[in-house]
């Protein structure tokens, strides 16, 4: 819960900094980037505060939370029909496109290693100092790879027995690219924000120990779970998250330690995870309370 609300304020703080070192970004300057939202979110905030203007690229089919979010924080927001990445409609390369066109800074989350960096250098040492190196296992779903990256390396410099999982929502390629080197991609998810269908420059040479594939009902089940029992509201993606780190803990057994990231909260996703009517519409399960 940072002051964006995500962990990829993180990521933002991360590519800013490491543009305005190398004079890629100046005064009174214009950032692009492509997002599904959070990374915009950070990336306005981080901007806001630098004196930066920021664009904004992002598929229309994102919460109305994030889009509304965006705009109330001063985002120049262009929303593009939602298209997979080998279709150059595709809102990454929308997004570079137009940076190129404006002479502009394209933040370029997905490939700019900076994101993994940032990572490395705040979440994987935090975890390391917050679990005194007492830590077994590490697993977080992937959208650009920065945050399962990241805290990779740190981790695994201090401990290379420590077990990173990849956690991957259905309709994405990276659970089968990690058991298998296949990218195929089957079944789909409303979760928005993680899977790929490609490699992104920050996955590249991550060391990965395994992955776990989860579906929606099970990541769902623990969004509603934690929110009713724990008292945390999260996302989808932290749904995820916590589901495969308790597969995790469980082929691991007793006495072990596994963490993972509450990306953001379920707030962000209210017009979707829990709205009856959306959830019926997926075949999805529906909370108690909300019947």
């Amino acid at each position: 819960m940072n002051p964006g609300g995500s962990v990829k304020d993180r990521a933002a703080l991360a590519i800013i900094e490491a543009a305005e070192r190398r004079g890629a970004i100046t005064p009174g300057g214009t950032l692009v980037e492509g997002t599904a939202g959070n990374t915009g979110i950070g990336l306005t905030l981080v901007a806001n505060a630098r004196g930066y203007r920021s664009v904004i690229v992002m598929p229309e089919t994102q919460s109305a939370e994030k889009i509304d979010f965006l705009r109330m924080i001063g985002a120049d927001l262009r929303l593009v029909p939602a298209k997979p990445f080998r279709d150059p409609g595709n809102y990454v390369h929308v997004a570079r496109r137009l940076a190129e066109e404006m002479g502009a800074f394209y933040a370029d989350q997905f490939d700019n290693l900076a994101n993994r960096a940032g990572h490395r250098d705040t979440t994987g040492a935090e975890i390391w100092a917050q679990t005194a190196g007492q830590i077994d296992a590490f697993t977080c779903s992937c959208g650009t790879g920065g945050t399962l990256a990241g805290v990779s390396d740190a981790l695994k410099a201090r401990n290379p027995r420590v077990r990173i999982v990849l956690a991957d929502p259905e309709g994405s390629g990276l659970y089968g690219w990690v058991k298998s080197g296949d990218l195929a991609v089957s079944g789909s998810s409303i979760t928005e924000g993680i899977g790929q269908s490609r490699v992104t420059g920050n996955l590249q040479g991550a060391a990965i120990d395994d992955a776990v594939r989860i579906p929606d009902a099970e990541a769902l089940a623990l969004v509603f779970d934690l929110l009713i029992h724990e008292g945390l509201s999260i996302g989808g993606s932290a749904g995820i998250n916590v589901a495969a780190a308790i597969r995790v803990a469980r082929s691991l057994g007793p006495g072990h330690t596994v963490a993972t990231i509450l990306c953001d909260g379920g707030a962000r996703y209210q017009s979707k995870l829990f709205n009856p009517a959306f959830l019926r519409s997926k075949s999805l399960p529906v909370p108690p309370w909300l019947q």
